[in-house]
């Protein structure tokens, strides 16, 4: 009886959900709402007819030397930037992802061997597997390999794009002091009249 080996466990799973949760950090770390935008001081002293073009001298923190510093060494944004914190969760993803490469390569080559093996007539390493399975296998940890990798480049993107943003928000003011009310709102509607509701608002002080 032919045996096949399968690899769908959720062990496999381990290392998107992980590496899923450092982007998400990411992306919540990001401040994306402000109802006082220091526009007078980015505007301020702009030639008239340049005004399509960004003046990134008078922000406190230069969106292009963050970048830069970024993709020179992964995290120097962060730190010019003043957001040290997310230094440790930009190489942790490194890492994470680094490891796993190794480890989808690493069995990538296992199979391959042995696929180069039995074609030369040597069952040994995997006697329960037909070439059929050894094919499927080669195929499924090259996949997930290339995919790593791929992902190992969205890490980096992710570094130097949320430089960038952190800058470009560095003249911007935000506040902590969030407010929130509910109040009476009455709606008209074209085909049953008026209609009482609640508004939720939230007031950024």
């Amino acid at each position: 009886m032919t045996h096949f080996l399968f690899h769908t466990g959720s062990k496999n799973k381990t290392p998107w959900i992980s590496l899923g949760i450092l982007l998400l950090a990411f992306f919540i770390s990001v401040p994306s709402f402000s109802q006082n935008q220091s526009e007078d001081k980015v505007t301020e002293n702009q030639p008239r007819g340049k005004e399509d073009k960004p003046v990134f001298s008078t922000l406190p923190k230069n969106p292009r030397k963050a970048t830069l510093l970024s993709a020179i060494l992964p995290g120097a944004g962060q730190v010019y930037n003043n957001k040290a914190w997310k230094v440790p969760l930009i190489y942790a993803g490194f890492m994470t992802n680094i490891y796993f490469i190794g480890f989808n390569n690493k069995r990538y080559q296992t199979f391959r061997t042995a696929l180069f093996a039995f074609d030369e007539g040597d069952k040994s390493q995997f006697p329960s597997l037909n070439r059929e399975a050894l094919v499927r296998n080669v195929d499924y940890w090259r996949q997930n390999r290339d995919m790593t990798i791929l992902l190992l480049a969205a890490i980096y993107a992710l570094n130097l794009i949320d430089a960038n943003v952190d800058a470009h928000l560095s003249g911007f003011d935000i506040s902590d002091d969030i407010s929130m009310k509910i109040e009476p709102n009455v709606g008209t509607f074209a085909a049953s009249g008026n209609s009482l509701g609640l508004t939720l608002k939230f007031q950024f002080k």
